[in-house]
């Protein structure tokens, strides 16, 4: 969420409560035509502990997507869950490798779980790597593992906006697809929402333009959906609406028909301004978020119901349900009032909306907004709004376990089932960095805690999809495991099927990743990707040589490993941070020199500085992951005329940059991007550092308040602007990182080169 943030599909079968309104999601239903009422198909069975007959041919398909020719070798077989859990095995048998499960997620997460620790293989979003051995590594005793998690959540709402925006079919299929590699069965789903909207506006009485004025731009629509803004970055695109509908079902049904039970979007008492006028007896709040404001129905309001069931009619005739809503009022907003009876009255709308229409209704809840607003969410708070839905129809998000906790102060949610989340990522900047400590011996402590025995199972809320694979490795692999984690050798193990082979440097690398970069949150901040300042840059909390030491290790593997994806992409990631970590010591260098008055310092700190952008630019060049042009080219195809292209490219470059018209939250969303280095911040610094050595010339002082006028209207005009980024990758990624490495070694003060081995 900008400037802060944002379980199992049925409980345990001896909690009569939730099992009774959990175990019927495999009933499931879901639209399969436009916007007709019309017929309404019979969902592939869902949810956790749930048996899928159907389930092979699904996860059969997966495979041949993922494998291709490959995938002949492996069969699936349906088994009965155990005692309600999702399960899976893996063995041997006459030749071919079957994989087993309750669902497709499981059978998924069993042919993955293959793949890492059998075959040395890895499927990421950051690169992957299937070099597969000719003859399949056999599995003579069979490998069986069950979930404790019967919730497995993924996506936050603001990943919609800094990530997914842009995304069509074939990236959303490839998302779902690592989504059951990695055993999720809950994903937040959202897409197409805007459709929901429309239909309900329409239906009170709205005209197309005000539609059009309520609707935000694509990035900036989860943030509506929280009820954060209206409109911004709007309109959206004439043909937007029915293609995102057409694409939210889509991706519905194949995540349906892997077993999985997504979570749709609730009403939350969020209305259009022009509800004001139009229903000028109706009662609202006026909700402010940093700079903008929204409107509030009052949950007693005759108003709020209506719409809530108008809300729930077109969101089930679009997309069908599992019964699962999202629904959040106040993520980053302080409630009209304070009072436990408003509060609980607020709750109970909230739900009873749900409820009215689908009895079956189970409410899932960000709690952002208890560590968000922590002053005013006091436990008598909490609990009045918590405790006004029965706890079988709510699941809690406890966001960011890895960093601060809010189910130990908040009495475990006051009952509510709950889920310990990982937020990892705020506004998908680019670091690397992760608790995996954290992961490892918090959450088994959760589990072991009485105070925490409604926790239900675990998920990831980060803000973007993130540029550290090997967090969400962890993450989801503990839900099937119960044994402690010895964290050392579990990423060695790591970087083992990551690359495809043992490799005595790569290990080395590795272990001072965990000691440094994965020894805590670390989520650092860029020196490079930031408004122009003298303040302080490039402080982290490890020894920035022993992560350069990590780099040279890798290096030292590319001989060997050179043309292995998920390798390139890490010596490029790894370097990249080593490089903007060295341009952090660089600023100070610039700081000296103003601070003495000295000129050519000065003159020379700087070139020393922008040149290092134009390396770390050219290095994030060869990897497509970090290519501002290719997040361009994305955004403009959603255009059908050159004045929408050039709209969805204004989103593409706001969200990035500026976000809003500021200047509370710019730069929030920032990226090392190669395109955004050179073409927007590298062109920032320059103006600020020429204007620093000009009043050193001068001696006169540096306006800065000046300064920043002038910088402002630049990076508004550089949102509108139309400059071709390359959208394709270029260069050897392991070359040129050997090469910077070398270029800048003795700055980085690591040992050897990178062609020295121990």
């Amino acid at each position: 969420m900008a400037k802060g943030r944002r379980g199992s599909l049925s409980c345990f079968l001896s909690r009569a409560g939730l099992a009774g309104a959990l175990l019927i999601l495999h009933s499931a239903t879901f639209a399969v035509a436009g916007d007709a009422p019309g017929p309404v198909a019979a969902a592939p069975k869902a949810g956790a502990g749930v048996f899928d007959p159907d389930a092979p041919r699904a996860a059969s398909e997966l495979a041949r997507r993922l494998l291709q020719g490959k995938a002949d070798a492996f069969s699936f077989e349906a088994i009965a869950p155990d005692s309600g859990r999702d399960v899976f095995e893996i063995e041997t048998v006459g030749g071919k490798v079957v994989i087993r499960g309750n669902s497709g997620v499981s059978m998924a997460m069993g042919l993955n779980w293959y793949l890492k620790h059998h075959c040395r293989c890895h499927v990421s979003l950051w690169g992957s790597q299937l070099k597969l051995p000719d003859e399949l590594p056999v599995v003579d005793t069979k490998v069986r593992k069950v979930s404790w998690a019967r919730y497995r959540y993924f996506l936050n709402y603001c990943c919609f906006g800094y990530s997914l925006s842009w995304f069509d079919w074939d990236q959303w299929q490839r998302l779902i697809d690592w989504m059951a590699l990695n055993g999720v069965n809950m994903p937040l789903s959202v897409t197409g929402q805007e459709a929901v909207w429309q239909a309900v506006c329409k239906r009170l009485g709205m005209t197309d333009q005000q539609v059009r004025d309520f609707l935000a731009g694509p990035p900036y629509l989860p943030f509506q959906w929280m009820g954060c803004l209206d409109g911004w970055g709007g309109p959206l695109p004439d043909d937007w609406i029915g293609r995102h509908e057409a694409l939210g079902k889509k991706i519905l049904a194949r995540q349906r028909q892997l077993g999985m039970t997504p979570v749709q979007q609730g009403f939350t008492g969020h209305v259009p301004a022009a509800m004001k006028q139009k229903y000028p007896k109706a009662k609202f709040h006026t909700i402010k978020w940093i700079e903008w404001q929204t409107h509030l129905l009052d949950p007693l309001d005759p108003l709020f119901a209506r719409i809530a069931d108008l809300w729930m009619q077109e969101q089930h005739k679009r997309f069908g349900t599992s019964h699962l809503y999202a629904t959040d009022t106040f993520i980053e907003m302080t409630p009209p009032s304070g009072e436990p009876e408003y509060l609980a009255n607020l709750s109970r709308a909230i739900y009873n909306g749900m409820a009215r229409h689908d009895p079956k209704a189970v409410w899932v809840l960000q709690t952002w907004t208890f560590l968000n607003q922590r002053k005013f969410w006091t436990q008598p708070r909490i609990a009045a709004f918590l405790d006004a839905v029965p706890n079988e129809h709510m699941i809690c998000l406890d966001l960011a376990c890895e960093d601060k906790p809010q189910w130990s102060r908040t009495q475990a949610f006051c009952g509510k089932p709950w889920l310990w989340c990982n937020i990892q990522n705020y506004g998908n900047k680019i670091f690397l960095g992760g608790a995996l400590g954290r992961i490892v011996t918090d959450l088994p402590a959760a589990r072991a805690n009485p105070l925490a025995k409604e926790l239900a199972g675990l998920g990831f809320v980060n803000e973007g999809l993130d540029y550290n694979p090997i967090i969400f490795d962890l993450m989801y692999e503990m839900p099937w495991r119960d044994e402690p984690v010895a964290l050392d050798a579990w990423v060695k193990g790591y970087a083992t099927h990551r690359y495809g082979q043992a490799n005595a440097d790569a290990h080395a690398a590795w272990k001072l990743l965990l000691q440094t970069v994965y020894g805590g949150t670390n989520r650092t901040r860029s020196a490079i990707s930031r408004k122009p300042t003298l303040g302080r840059l490039g402080v982290v909390s490890y020894d920035k040589r022993r992560l350069a030491e990590a780099w040279r290790h890798l290096l030292a593997a590319s001989d060997v490993l050179g043309d292995v994806d998920t390798y390139q992409y890490d010596v490029v990631n790894v370097g990249r941070q080593v490089l903007v970590n060295h341009a952090g010591t660089l600023h100070g260098e610039i700081v000296k020199a103003w601070q003495a008055k000295d000129a050519n310092a000065l003159n020379e700190a700087t070139g020393a500085f922008l040149r290092l952008i134009s390396d770390v630019d050219d290095l994030l060049a060869t990897r497509e992951e970090f290519l501002l042009g290719r997040w361009l080219a994305d955004a403009r195809r959603w255009g059908k005329t050159d004045a929408e292209r050039a709209r969805m490219e204004w989103n593409a470059r706001r969200v990035l940059t500026l976000w809003g018209e500021g200047p509370a939250i710019d730069d929030y969303a920032s990226k090392d991007w190669s395109g955004l280095l050179n073409g927007f911040y590298r062109k920032g610094w320059e103006m600020y550092l020429s204007e620093l050595a000009q009043s050193l010339k001068a001696d006169r002082p540096f306006d800065r308040r000046q300064f920043n006028q002038r910088l402002r209207k630049w990076m508004a005009d550089w949102s509108s602007d139309r400059h071709r980024y390359a959208k394709e990758p270029k260069g050897d990624s392991a070359k040129l990182a050997r090469k910077l490495f070398d270029c800048y070694a003795k700055g980085l003060a690591p040992q050897g080169s990178p062609s020295d081995t121990e």
